[in-house]
C-alpha cells in the first residue's frame, strides 16, 4: 500500500486537517468488492484510498493514496463526450446518442426502441457510440486524440496500461455485442472493431486521484486547466458535459446521488469518482471497493460527507460567486489611526509586514473562503498578526465560520494572533465553534492598533501610560529648540485640562490655535448627525500636536477632537504665533519647519494607504 502523502509545511491548514480527519473516518470502511470481471482490475489493493480537492486556480489538497495509479475506466466517458461534441457538433451527436437516464446497469445491452440510440453517453452503449463520433485527424488515430485530450484535462501526459487494455479487449464480448447492435441501427457507420478497441484503450488510460481532481477542476473552470492554463475543453461544451454527468454519471444511482450529494459526477469501476462544483472546484476520490451499482462504495460515503460538511451541494451555490478576499495589505503600508512617536514609527516601518490585514466580502462559503485560508496558511511563517475584516461580508454559512474558528485556534497554537473585526451577528455563531472571544473587535482600526501595541512590545517599545506627562522640550513640535526658545514659549503657551469625553475642538470652530499634548490622548472624529458617534480618523498621544491645518490656512475646523482620558495640553494661539514675525522670526521659521515636516509625514502616510487600498 502506498504511504499516506504528507500535506504542506510543518503545520496544516484547517482544510488539510479536515481532509485528514475525513480520510481517517472512512479508512476502515471495508464494504464492497474490487471489480473482477476484467481480470487485471481484480489485482487492485482494496486498502487504496485517496481524496483530492483542486481549486479553479490550481491549488490541490490531497490526502492518502492520491498518487496511486489506476485506470480511468468509465470516468473517461464524460470527457470523451466533450471531444465528440467538439468534433461533430451538438446536433450530430444528439442524433445518435440520447441524454436520458436509463435506469439500467452501466453495461446493459439496451437501446431506445425504434431508433436504436443509446439512452445516454454514460452507459457503455452510449460511450461506444461516442467513440464512433471521434474523428481521425492529421494522421492521428482516435485513441491518440483521446489520450491527448484527457492529458490536457489532467495537465500531464497520461499513458495507457497495456495489461489492462489487453485484459479489457480479451474479455469484452458484451461490449462487442453492443458495438454490432449499434452498427445494425447505423448509430455507428463503420465496422465497429476499431471503435471498440479505441473504447477498451480509452478505459485503460492510467490516472491518479490528483488527475481526477484536476480534470474536474478543468470542467469547473470553463474548460481551462487550472495548472497549465490551457483551454483543454471547448467552453461551449461544458454545460452539456455537466448536464449528463448530473443526470446519468452515477448509473442507476444517479437520482439519489444528485439529491443527496448534489454534484455533477462520474464514476468508474477502477474505483475513481470525479465530481465538479461548477465555477469553483473539482474533487477526485479513489477507492477500488465497488458497490452493487459499480460505484466506489467508500467514495460515495466520502463525497456525501464532503457535500454536507463543506456545503458543496450545487443548488446551495451560484456559478462562480464573488471571491471572498477583497483587499490585503500590511502594517508597513497602512497604520492604525493612532499617531506614534518617531521611534515607534521606525519600528513599525521595519517590522510592520508582520501584521497583515485581509478584508473579506460577499458570501462566505467553502469555495470562496478556501483561498483566504490558504493565503493565511502560506503567510503564517513570516507573520505575527492577522486582522480579518468582515465589514463587507453579506452572509456566511456554518462551514466557513467553523473553518475561521479552527484557523484562529491553529494560529494561536503557533503563537500567531488572529483578530476578527466587524463580525456583527456572525460573532456569536463563530463562538459556537470555540473561537476566542478576545479575538473580536468592533472595528478594523482598533484591532490594528492592538496589533501595533503587541508588535512594539516585542521590540521593547511600550506604549506610554496615559498618566505620564511629556516635557515641553520632548514634544515633536518643539524638537530641536534650545533652552532660550523654550523659555520664551513657556509663559506664552496656555495650559488646558480636559476630562475624558470632553470636546477640545468642535467641527466648524475657528482655527485660531494649535494644540500640543503633554498628557493623555485625544481622538479626532468626523462629525456625525444627532447623537451618533463620528468615525475615528486619528488618535494623538502625549508629545504630539494637532490642529495645524486650520491654524495655517485659517479655515474652520473640519473635525471634532475629544479627550480619551484626562488630558493636559498647551495651546499656541494664532496671535502669539504672528507676534513672532516681529519678536523672533527665527523661532517662527523653526516652528513652521516642524509643522511642515509633520504634515509631510501625514501626507506620505495617506499616499501609502491609497496605494494599499488600490490593491
Amino acid at each position: 500500500m502506498q504511504a499516506t502523502q504528507t500535506l504542506g509545511p510543518e503545520w496544516a491548514s484547517p482544510i488539510e486537517v479536515y481532509l485528514r480527519s475525513l480520510h481517517a473516518r472512512h479508512a476502515e470502511y471495508g464494504q464492497g468488492k474490487v471489480a473482477d470481471y476484467i481480470p487485471e482490475l481484480a489485482k487492485a489493493d482494496p486498502r487504496w484510498f485517496g481524496i483530492c480537492i483542486a481549486t479553479r486556480d490550481g491549488h490541490v489538497y490531497e490526502v492518502g493514496d492520491s498518487r496511486q495509479l489506476f485506470t480511468i475506466q468509465s470516468v473517461s466517458k464524460a470527457l470523451v463526450y466533450g471531444l465528440a461534441l467538439e468534433d461533430q457538433g451538438e446536433a450530430q451527436v444528439l442524433a445518435r446518442i440520447g441524454v436520458e437516464p436509463s435506469g439500467d446497469a452501466f453495461n446493459a445491452i439496451s437501446l431506445q426502441p425504434g431508433s436504436g440510440m443509446p439512452f445516454n453517453p454514460m452507459i457503455n452503449a452510449g460511450a461506444i457510440a461516442t467513440c464512433g463520433q471521434i474523428q481521425k485527424r492529421n494522421g492521428r488515430t482516435r485513441i491518440e486524440r483521446i489520450q491527448s485530450y484527457l492529458s490536457g484535462c489532467a495537465g500531464r501526459k497520461l499513458d495507457i496500461d497495456a495489461q489492462v487494455y489487453r485484459s479489457e479487449s480479451e474479455t469484452g464480448h458484451r461490449n462487442r455485442a453492443i458495438g454490432w447492435m449499434l452498427r445494425n441501427f447505423d448509430i455507428i457507420e463503420e465496422e465497429p472493431t476499431d471503435i471498440l478497441e479505441t473504447y477498451f484503450a480509452q478505459c485503460a488510460i492510467q490516472v491518479n486521484c490528483r488527475d481526477l481532481a484536476l480534470m474536474a477542476a478543468t470542467l469547473a473552470n470553463q474548460g481551462v486547466n487550472p495548472l497549465t492554463r490551457h483551454q483543454a475543453i471547448a467552453p461551449e461544451c461544458i454545460d452539456n458535459i455537466l448536464s449528463v454527468m448530473s443526470t446519468c454519471g452515477m448509473y442507476d444511482f444517479s437520482g439519489e446521488w444528485i439529491y443527496r450529494v448534489g454534484l455533477p459526477a462520474k464514476s468508474g469501476v477502477g474505483g475513481g469518482i470525479m465530481a465538479v462544483l461548477p465555477g469553483q472546484l473539482g474533487i477526485g476520490i479513489f477507492s477500488p471497493l465497488l458497490d452493487g451499482q459499480g460505484n466506489s462504495a467508500r467514495g460515495i460515503r466520502v463525497c456525501a460527507d464532503l457535500s454536507h460538511e463543506l456545503a458543496l451541494h450545487v443548488f446551495n451555490n451560484g456559478n462562480g460567486p464573488l471571491p471572498a478576499l477583497r483587499l490585503k495589505y500590511d502594517n508597513a503600508q497602512v497604520r492604525s489611526r493612532r499617531r506614534r512617536p518617531q521611534a515607534q514609527r521606525e519600528v513599525l516601518a521595519e517590522h510592520g509586514k508582520r501584521i497583515r490585514v485581509l478584508e473579506l466580502q460577499g458570501d462566505l462559503i467553502f469555495s470562496t473562503l478556501e483561498p483566504v485560508l490558504r493565503s493565511v496558511h502560506q503567510q503564517a511563517g513570516e507573520c505575527g498578526f492577522f486582522v480579518l475584516s468582515l465589514r463587507s461580508v453579506i452572509s456566511a454559512d456554518d462551514t466557513s465560520l467553523r473553518l475561521l474558528a479552527e484557523l484562529q485556534q491553529a494560529l494561536t497554537g503557533r503563537g500567531v494572533r488572529l483578530f476578527v473585526c466587524q463580525a456583527r451577528a456572525l460573532e456569536s455563531r463563530m463562538r459556537r465553534f470555540a473561537a476566542d472571544p478576545e479575538c473580536f473587535y468592533g472595528d478594523d482600526d482598533r484591532a490594528l492598533e492592538e496589533c501595533e501595541n503587541l508588535l512594539l512590545a516585542e521590540h521593547s517599545h511600550t506604549v506610554p501610560a496615559a498618566t505620564a506627562r511629556v516635557a515641553l522640550g520632548e514634544c515633536e513640535l518643539f524638537a530641536g529648540l534650545g533652552t532660550k526658545d523654550l523659555d520664551w514659549l513657556q509663559p506664552r503657551l496656555k495650559e488646558q485640562r480636559h476630562e475624558a469625553g470632553e470636546f477640545i475642538v468642535r467641527a466648524a470652530d475657528a482655527g485660531d490655535a494649535l494644540f500640543v499634548l503633554q498628557k493623555g490622548s485625544v481622538e479626532v472624529r468626523l462629525p456625525a448627525p444627532g447623537r451618533k458617534q463620528g468615525k475615528r480618523i486619528d488618535v494623538f498621544t502625549a508629545g504630539m500636536s494637532f490642529g495645524e491645518m486650520a491654524f495655517i490656512d485659517g479655515a474652520p475646523r473640519s473635525a471634532d477632537v475629544i479627550a480619551l482620558e484626562p488630558v493636559v495640553c498647551r495651546v499656541l494661539e494664532l496671535s502669539t504665533f504672528k507676534e513672532l514675525d516681529e519678536t523672533n522670526p527665527r523661532l517662527k521659521i523653526k516652528l513652521l519647519e516642524q509643522i511642515t515636516r509633520q504634515l509631510s509625514v501625514s501626507l506620505r502616510r495617506i499616499n501609502s494607504e491609497v496605494l494599499a487600498y488600490k490593491g
